[in-house]
């Protein structure tokens, strides 16, 4: 087994602890599942369906599981698992019918508190073993029978309920998950409140949206570890009830509500502040009191986990970075191109969400151009270290949707927003703006792109119309592109990459979204080549290499995708899938050089 090999399997077991998925599931009699990524901002994608439209369904989550409770008259309980797509399944059922309980859950065990049994309120706390699917058991009882609670905080050891109805109460109880018994005084709420849902970190719990009884913008917070009295935290960004609530260990969403028709607002808090909540996207449809999980809120703990010096990355062993997409997004990810599997957390740019940044690397450092069309931002990142950007200069103009390349010294980018033509370049191992490098052809944008350690490619495209142009630069001098050839068939939002010998365009949308992967010999001028098909037929495409393999990710078809499918650079043939992103994204604009071992360095 090579040594990055190893590396990866380091990284599946470590991205367990550090997971980024949110999921939203059912509200208003709705069987709706969508999801986020926490750390991010953007609208809501489609993740399956509840097993009956029951509407409030309050829930709790393992690392890997969420689990969420009926909705009277039904008893069922549907589990999920987090890390997949799909619809939810049986998991069993409650000891008794009810609704509008507190669902709290640490990486065991998910308690259910109180509710509403069809007229009343109930004292009436169960559980399940989330690992381990069958029917909920008695753990004890609340100070008194009460509904009115939603998604509930929770630490590694206590779960919380607090407030609810009927009569409006501002009491926080407590339990122990480990140990079978009745809830205790914890403390108290700033107010008498029912109806909010909140979850925590693994040091503060938060609740908002708080009913008193009309609809407020009020947050709550306290510390989960010693006992006491909630504080003022800040607003909604949209004052509402019957939102849904998640968590990692640093932020905080709440999602959907009603005030006074059912919302699909997201907004989010970071939980070790405090301050008002900021916009952060929609969900897929409007409704009231869906039920939030993840696998990093405070129940799961902050994990540590220590890098072994035997399995440190190294420089040249297949890393590929991408950051921003569409939807918007402010994260950098990557994965490790000799192995299978998902990509993984790198960190994020340094400006906040951008569309589709241009980007390039050396084998020691990757730089983010644009992204939006009045940005003008260049950032970088060191690709050994993990961690967020910074910046690194300025381009000479502000595009998005342009293509980046480059070689071990240089990085282009071409194209972008305006169909403009210009082409600018940077010296990646110094910080500085971009300079005049020539000009493409013709302007446009949505292009892609491929390198050798000498020639840069730039393909495809879209101007007035989608064009087959393949046209290039010597990377090391300045000057206008030079005609190459033609692609198979005019195509816009095509992924590209390269080895130093063979470029390689897969996917985009030419009338329709195609699945063709085309070839050519980077040193040799003329047409492309029929090289194979990818496994699903899409358009905007993005494409990270080494000098054997093209990995194309990302995609749309009809919506955003998750999909990631390789080939091998040197044969021909389809591409085989390879796993899947750990968010849905899709490039209009496909950038090649962004990996420590494409085809401009070897």
């Amino acid at each position: 087994m090579a040594v990055w090999d190893i590396k990866e399997r380091y990284d599946i077991v470590r991205s367990q602890f550090k997971k980024d998925r949110g999921i939203f599931g059912g509200g208003g009699n709705s069987t709706v599942i969508d999801y986020i990524k926490i750390s991010s901002t953007g609208h809501a994608a489609d993740f399956g369906d509840m097993t009956i439209a029951k509407g409030v369904r309050n829930s709790g989550a393992s690392s890997t599981r969420g689990v969420y409770g009926g909705k009277y008259p039904s008893t069922a309980i549907d589990s999920i698992e987090i890390d997949s797509l799909g619809n939810a399944v049986d998991f069993g059922d409650l000891t008794s019918a009810r609704e509008y309980f507190g669902a709290s859950s640490n990486n065991t065990r998910a308690v259910y508190g109180g509710g509403d049994p069809g007229g009343g309120a109930q004292d009436t706390i169960d559980y399940v073993t989330i690992a381990t699917f069958g029917n909920a058991i008695d753990f004890g009882n609340l100070s008194s029978g009460r509904h009115g609670m939603q998604d509930m905080p929770s630490s590694k050891t206590k779960g919380f309920f607090c407030g609810g109805g009927p009569t409006r109460v501002n009491i926080i109880e407590t339990i122990t998950f480990a140990s079978l018994g009745n809830a205790v005084d914890f403390g108290d709420m700033t107010g008498a409140y029912y109806r909010m849902s909140g979850r925590s970190s693994n040091t503060r719990a938060f609740l908002g949206s708080i009913k008193t009884p009309s609809n407020t913008n009020q947050i709550d917070y306290f510390d989960t570890a010693s006992a006491g009295d909630a504080s003022d935290f800040g607003n909604l960004s949209v004052t509402r009830a019957y939102v849904g609530a998640l968590s990692n260990n640093v932020r905080g969403l709440f999602g959907g509500g009603y005030d006074p028709s059912a919302t699909n607002v997201i907004d989010y808090i970071t939980i070790a502040s405090t301050g008002n909540a900021t916009d952060f996207g929609d969900m897929t449809t409007a409704r009231y009191a869906p039920s939030g999980v993840s696998g990093s809120h405070g129940g799961i703990g902050d994990e540590k986990f220590v890098q072994r010096p035997s399995v440190t990355y190294m420089n040249g062993s297949g890393r590929a970075l991408f950051s921003g997409g569409s939807p918007s997004s402010i994260s950098i990810e990557y994965f490790t191109i000799p192995v299978p599997g998902k990509s993984i957390d790198f960190g994020d740019l340094s400006t906040g969400a951008r569309g589709e940044p241009g980007q390039a690397s050396s084998s020691t450092r990757a730089c983010f151009s644009g992204g939006a069309s009045s940005s003008n931002i260049i950032d970088y990142v060191t690709i050994a270290s993990r961690g967020n950007a910074a910046d690194f200069g300025n381009k000479t103009n502000g595009v998005a949707y342009s293509s980046g390349l480059g070689n071990d010294t240089r990085g282009l980018y071409g194209g972008g927003t305006g169909t403009v033509d210009v082409i600018d370049y940077i010296t990646i191992a110094s910080i500085g703006n971009a300079t005049d490098f020539g000009n493409l052809s013709a302007g446009r944008l949505y292009l892609s792109s491929c390198a050798s350690t000498t020639r840069g490619v730039f393909g495809g495209g879209y101007s007035s119309g989608n064009v087959n142009i393949i046209e290039y630069v010597t990377i090391g001098s300045t000057g206008n592109t030079t005609d190459f050839g033609d692609l198979s068939a005019a195509r816009r939002s095509l992924g590209g990459g390269s080895s130093s010998v063979r470029g390689l365009f897969g996917g985009g949308m030419a009338g329709s979204a195609v699945n063709t992967i085309d070839y050519i010999t980077i040193a040799s001028a003329g047409d492309d080549t029929d090289f194979g098909d990818l496994t699903v037929t899409r358009e905007n495409v993005n494409a990270g290499t080494n000098s054997l393999r093209c990995v194309f990710f990302a995609g749309h078809t009809g919506a955003y995708r998750d999909i990631m499918d390789y080939v091998t650079i040197a044969s021909t043939g389809d591409a085989t899938d390879f796993g899947d992103l750990s968010f849905i994204r899709g490039y209009n604009s496909s950038s090649s050089g962004t990996s420590d071992s494409h085809g401009g360095l070897l």
